[in-house]
């Protein structure tokens, strides 16, 4: 038997016993096996990811040592950048979406279906990327890859539109928690992030779906592949105020970040050239940033443990600045410069045509920043900070600032450093931070293109549910009409056989010139003199507010609440279309919350 057809034999006898147990348990019991299960998917696409990108790096490094060939890794991201667009081109369709936004779009408009090749996409495409050297990270493919698994596993067996979602909560969840070995973290994410209507009980599945992730890589990684942390020092509340500072600053960073990261992409996808050129020109950029500052390889996060040590200058090695490694200020300026440069090697990166994320690339610029912060008022003498400490909570404050999720942001930093010492500082920055970031940027970087395109699935529940609703759904096109110059006896004629409360008033050329309502007119139209001789002109009103058929739903409800009309008509292209019911409009917003509130 082949290893091939062995492989099969397996899945599809794991497949048969998993049918035969659903027929035998409850729903909710099956739910808490699906998570395990879609746990142990995650995790399996963590170790494959992560052992793919450290080899590589560790390769590079290993040849540095030997040859002393600085520029292998300036070579490196342009094969990993130009293989993934080759793979992308013809293995994958041409396209491939990237960033956890598709996550939220596939919930919020999609019925949670997430495209099978996602399970395996973003393993291939994000491997050669960061793994040769691209300055982006694995997590955000990690975490599509957990939610291709949740929503292709309920779509397997047949699971209602919650059940999908709640899956794919639960892939995300052990996503995270296995890239970090940090569980709760995984599940605050996608509860923060991703499935903001989720109920206390829907907790459970996606529990056990992080414990799961995080015992898998557990397993198999160790500390040298996991971003983990051993140093750090005592909180004591003598430096509060300098946290405040750092909260701040990381919060305008993250602006920045967020507004810089967005204008490289859009000046690839605007560019002409074809998808080769545009990979081989920005990563040939990108592998000039890296060949002055090689911190900018990869996720980075070798250098931030570096940071984090009694060493720091030991990150100028093997760079073009190695013979200042014991000079403070040299090593504070090659840091001040990796850190405002990351944003747009991360951006050539995925703008270029590879693929990853801006999670590992908000860690290694937070460490960064907290490291510049710290040792810049350490030098000039205004204080004594403890620099390992700012290093690590940098981290929380722009994650919090640019995903706007500063539980997980707290969470994260507090499980990868081993312990809950540093809690009070990480939730002063990472508050702040937010606070900040919010100020400028309403949304989340991850979210600006659906809320552009506007699709935003936000924390606001109203917000979420009508952007689900088709305005077109619930338009009545059946109403009976009248003209203007029709008198009101056949007005009459039209209550007396239809139950209509509402008439529209149209022209010859089908267009809306007034509306007629019932309770307007009830006095009139039982005076038989005013019947005969009043025109249908002289009683109908402008209406207050009309609609289109291409409206959002958030824009009709909004014009209910300001004319207080219980109908509004809809007009398409100026001719007169339907009307839309207040009463029917909050029956399917209804309908839709139930179906999506996740219990």
């Amino acid at each position: 038997m082949t290893i091939k057809l062995f492989f099969f034999t397996v899945v599809d006898r794991l497949e048969s016993l998993i049918a035969w147990s659903q027929s035998k348990i409850t729903n909710k019991q099956f739910i808490f096996l699906s998570s395990v299960l879609v746990g142990i998917s995650a995790g399996i696409a963590v170790i494959l990811l992560k052992y793919f990108a450290h080899s590589v790096f560790t390769f590079a490094n290993y040849i540095n040592g030997i040859l002393q060939l600085n520029f292998i890794n300036s070579i490196l991201p342009i094969i990993g950048i130009l293989l993934t667009v080759l793979v992308v081109d013809k293995l994958l369709g041409g396209s491939i979406e990237k960033g956890t936004s598709q996550i939220l779009f596939a919930v919020a408009k999609k019925a949670s279906i997430i495209p099978k090749k996602q399970m395996y996409a973003q393993i291939a495409t994000s491997s050669l990327t960061v793994g040769l050297g691209g300055s982006a990270g694995l997590e955000s493919p990690i975490v599509i890859t957990g939610a291709a698994f949740g929503s292709n596993y309920a779509q397997k067996y047949k699971l209602s539109y919650k059940d999908r979602t709640l899956l794919i909560g639960c892939g995300v969840a052990a996503g995270i928690a296995a890239a970090f070995n940090a569980p709760i973290a995984g599940v605050l994410f996608a509860v923060e992030v991703l499935l903001v209507d989720a109920s206390i009980a829907a907790f459970t599945p996606i529990m056990i779906a992080a414990a799961t992730g995080a015992m898998v890589s557990m397993v198999a990684l160790d500390e040298s592949i996991l971003l983990s942390f051993n140093k750090q020092e005592h909180f004591t509340h003598i430096n509060i105020f300098y946290y405040i500072l750092l909260g701040l600053f990381t919060g305008l960073i993250s602006v920045y970040y967020s507004r810089n990261f967005q204008k490289i992409e859009r000046l690839f996808h605007v560019s002409k050239l074809s998808i080769y050129k545009k990979a081989f020109i920005g990563s040939s950029i990108l592998g000039g940033l890296i060949f002055i500052f090689p911190t900018l390889f990869g996720e980075g996060y070798e250098s931030i443990r570096v940071l984090s040590q009694n060493d720091p200058g030991r990150i100028l090695e093997h760079t073009l600045f190695k013979d200042f490694r014991n000079n403070n200020w040299v090593l504070l300026l090659f840091i001040g410069a990796s850190m405002m440069l990351k944003v747009f090697a991360t951006g050539l990166t995925l703008g270029s045509g590879g693929n990853g994320g801006n999670f590992a690339p908000s860690l290694f610029l937070g460490s960064y920043i907290g490291f510049f912060f710290s040792t810049l008022l350490n030098q000039i003498g205004l204080t004594k900070l403890p620099v390992s400490n700012f290093t690590i909570v940098g981290m929380a404050g722009i994650l919090s600032g640019l995903f706007h999720a500063p539980l997980t942001a707290i969470f994260l930093i507090a499980e990868i450093t081993g312990g809950y010492g540093l809690m009070i500082p990480l939730m002063i920055v990472a508050s702040t931070s937010y606070a900040v970031s919010k100020r400028f940027e309403k949304h989340s970087m991850d979210v600006k293109s659906l809320v552009k395109k506007g699709n935003a699935f936000t924390s606001n529940k109203d917000t979420n549910v009508l952007s689900i609703l088709e305005t077109k759904s619930i338009i009545s096109t059946d109403y009976l009409t009248l003209f203007p110059e029709e008198k009101l006896d056949r007005l009459v004629d039209l209550i007396s056989n239809s139950d209509q409360v509402i008439f529209p008033v149209v022209n010859t050329k089908n267009e809306l010139v007034g509306i007629v309502q019932f309770h307007d007119v009830r006095e009139i139209i039982f005076n038989p003199y005013r019947v005969k001789y009043t025109t249908i002109k002289e009683i109908m009103t402008q209406p207050l507010a009309t609609i289109s058929p291409t409206d959002q739903m958030e824009s009709v409800m909004n014009k209910f609440d300001q004319t207080k009309k219980a109908f509004l008509p809809v007009v398409q292209f100026g001719q007169y279309y339907g009307f839309i019911s207040k009463s029917i409009a909050l029956e399917a917003y209804r309908s839709k919350l139930k179906a999506m509130t996740i219990d």
